[in-house]
C-alpha cells in the first residue's frame, strides 16, 4: 500500500510499504477513507523535533474495518470507525479514569507497539489498529460527505479543543480567551461556547481564521500579540479572562496565556510543548493562576461529541479549508507550513 513517510525536515514522501495484517487477536485492519495533517506534525516537518531516520507519520484517520482479530468484539468488518490519535485498551486504570493517552499498554500511531511491532501511520491507505475494542468507535453508518470533515475532527482537534476547555474549567458565565488560531484553537472556541461561556475572545492575526472564529462563537477578536494583545483583552473584559485556552505550545503563547488570565483563573493548555525550556512559576504563584491540561484523551470525549457532530449542532469540520488526494501529501504539508490552509484533509 501507499503511506506517508518523513525523511528529513521539509522532505515528505508517499512510498510503498507492506500492507497491514492482523498480528494479535486484539487487532483490526482499517481501510482509511479520510485522514489529515496535524499542526503537531509540523514540528517534525520544520525540524523543531529531529527526524533521525525515515519514519511513518500521521495520527488522524477514519475508515472502514476490513478485518478483525479473533478477540475483537465491538467492531466488525464493514463498520465505519473513528480512530482517536492514540490507541488504548479501555480497561486499565488510566482508561477507566478517562486518561486513555496514559494507557499502560497503549501507544501512538506511526511507531512500534509495546511488543515492537510497527503500527501504521494514519496518512496511508490502511492501518493496523492494536487494541481495537478499546480504541475504535463505530458509527451506525458511514457519514455523508458533508459530515465527514466534522467526524474526522473527532480523531484529534475537536477533542483536543474540548480538553482545553474542560480542563480549564469553562462553565456557564465564564469569560474565555483562546491563544492560537489553528484548528485546535478554533475548535476550542466551539468547545468554550458549548460549555456555556458568556464571552469568548480569540487571538488571531489572520482574516480567514478570524472569520471562522467568529462563526464558531467568538464574540471578539484580538489581532495584537504579547503585551499589546493582553492589554487589549483586558480592556475588552475589564480584566483578564476567567479561563485562557492555550493551543500553540511555544513559550510566547504560554506566557501570553498566563498574562491574559485573571487572578484566580485557569490556563487550559493543550499545545504540544516545544521550545519551552523553562516556565516561571512566579506569575502563576503570585496571582493564584492554575495550569491544567496536557495531551488530550480524545477517546474520552467521543461519546459526548459524536452525537452533536452527527446532528450538525457543531460543525468543527469547517476547519478543513483544503482537500487533497493522498498522492499530494507533500503539498498538504507545504500548505499548512505556509499558512495557506488551516487544516488539510487527505483522501486516499
Amino acid at each position: 500500500m501507499l503511506a506517508t513517510t518523513i525523511h528529513a525536515p521539509f522532505d515528505i514522501r508517499l512510498e510503498d510499504v507492506p500492507d497491514p495484517r492482523i498480528l494479535r487477536p486484539t487487532d483490526a485492519v482499517v481501510r482509511v477513507t479520510a485522514a489529515c495533517v496535524c499542526g503537531s506534525d509540523l514540528w517534525r516537518y520544520r525540524g523543531v523535533v529531529p527526524v533521525a531516520d525515515p519514519s511513518r507519520i500521521g495520527h488522524e484517520f477514519v475508515g472502514v474495518v476490513e478485518e478483525v482479530g479473533s478477540e475483537v468484539g465491538t467492531v466488525r468488518p464493514g463498520d465505519f470507525v473513528v480512530a482517536p490519535f492514540a490507541y488504548s485498551c479501555g480497561v486499565c486504570a488510566s482508561c477507566r479514569n478517562d486518561v486513555q493517552t496514559s494507557c499502560v499498554v497503549g501507544g501512538y500511531w506511526a511507531g512500534p507497539d509495546r511488543e515492537g511491532n510497527m503500527v501504521d501511520g494514519g496518512q496511508g491507505e490502511a492501518v493496523r489498529v492494536p487494541l481495537a475494542d478499546g480504541t475504535l468507535v463505530a458509527l451506525p453508518e458511514a457519514p455523508s460527505e458533508d459530515l465527514l470533515p466534522s467526524v474526522l475532527t473527532l480523531t484529534d482537534v475537536m477533542g483536543t479543543g474540548h480538553h482545553a476547555a474542560a480542563r480549564g474549567g469553562v462553565r456557564p458565565g465564564s469569560t474565555v480567551a483562546v491563544v492560537g488560531d489553528g484548528a485546535v484553537g478554533l475548535c476550542a472556541v466551539i468547545a468554550a461556547r458549548r460549555l456555556g461561556a458568556e464571552r469568548v475572545v480569540a487571538f488571531s492575526r489572520h482574516p480567514d481564521r478570524q472569520a471562522l472564529a467568529r462563526r464558531f462563537g467568538a464574540d471578539d477578536v484580538v489581532a495584537a500579540r504579547g503585551d499589546e494583545g493582553v492589554a487589549e483583552l483586558r480592556d475588552l473584559l475589564g480584566g483578564g479572562a476567567d479561563v485562557v485556552l492555550e493551543a500553540v505550545g511555544n513559550l510566547d503563547a504560554m506566557e501570553q496565556a498566563i498574562a491574559a488570565t485573571r487572578p484566580g483563573g485557569t490556563v487550559g493548555y493543550v499545545g504540544v510543548p516545544n521550545g519551552i525550556p523553562h516556565l516561571s512559576l512566579r506569575p502563576l504563584f503570585g496571582n493564584n493562576i492554575a495550569l491544567a491540561g496536557g495531551v488530550a484523551p480524545v477517546r474520552a470525549y467521543l461519546d459526548e461529541l459524536l452525537p452533536e457532530v452527527l446532528a450538525g449542532s457543531i460543525e468543527p469540520g469547517l476547519v478543513f479549508d483544503l482537500s487533497l488526494p493522498l498522492t499530494e501529501v507533500a503539498r498538504a504539508y507545504e500548505a499548512m507550513d505556509r499558512r495557506e490552509a488551516v487544516k488539510v484533509m487527505l483522501r486516499p
